[in-house]
């Protein structure tokens, strides 16, 4: 087994060793589904379906915490075209309904996949506009490093698990304000076909931390992935 990957994990996870005191905290679920669909001339369509339920929410340390509450679901769809044949340039748009208010967001895209022996490292740079009604707009600059592969062979066959990690930076500026938002979401695989594959794992975020004022989030992301 290919030992950077982990090296990689472990220079992340640095990133997160700090001081809790006084931060506030949320966790669930995160379940989602993604429908895939490869078109002519190296054209691919994607439609994306995420829920987000909170179980739990606080001040680390207060004993008495916040139980369960739905948050929001997300729909999304986004239009890619391999321009290269490791770069893909990609658009769509999302809607995410919470508290039965709708929320506008445009995402622009770009991603190099690199293969290399015995695993794959994708390098992804998204912007995006977040339009709601009532709110200034929202802008975010966001790059995603992920790596993928096989835990067992040298590569990700039928009926076989798989490990992937991903490491964000997201950057937001919303009227004169700035916030950075910090993601590490390692998960585990498992290909039934190459038609249907699920994944789960942690999605931890962090942010305001800026500020002092640290919100911290534990996700466990479900996914189901499904080639049409």
């Amino acid at each position: 087994m290919n030992i950077k990957p982990f090296l990689f994990l472990l220079i992340v996870l640095g990133c997160y060793f700090k001081i809790q005191a006084q931060s506030s905290y949320q966790s669930g679920l995160l379940p989602s589904i993604n429908l895939n669909k490869k078109l002519k001339n190296d054209w691919s369509v994607n439609f994306k379906i995420e829920s987000r339920q909170i179980l739990e929410e606080g001040i680390i340390g207060d004993d008495n915490p916040t139980q369960y509450e739905y948050g929001l679901t997300d729909f999304t769809w986004i239009a890619a075209k391999k321009v290269q044949i490791n770069q893909t340039l990609a658009g769509g748009y999302l809607i995410r309904i919470r508290d039965q208010k709708p929320t506008h967001r445009f995402i622009q895209q770009y991603v190099i996949t690199k293969n290399y022996s015995g695993f794959r490292l994708s390098h992804r740079f998204v912007s995006d506009q977040t339009f709601d009604e009532g709110e200034p707009l929202e802008l975010r600059l966001r790059y995603r490093i992920s790596t993928l592969f096989p835990l067992t062979g040298q590569s990700i066959d039928s009926k076989e698990f798989y490990l992937k990690l991903n490491h964000e930076y997201l950057n937001s500026f919303q009227q004169g304000n700035y916030d950075l938002e910090i993601r590490l979401i390692p998960f585990v695989g498992y290909t039934f076909n190459k038609n249907n594959k699920f994944e789960f794992g942690l999605d931890y975020r962090v942010n305001s931390f800026l500020e002092n004022n640290t919100d911290n989030r534990y996700w466990l992301s479900l996914n189901w992935f499904v080639a049409l």
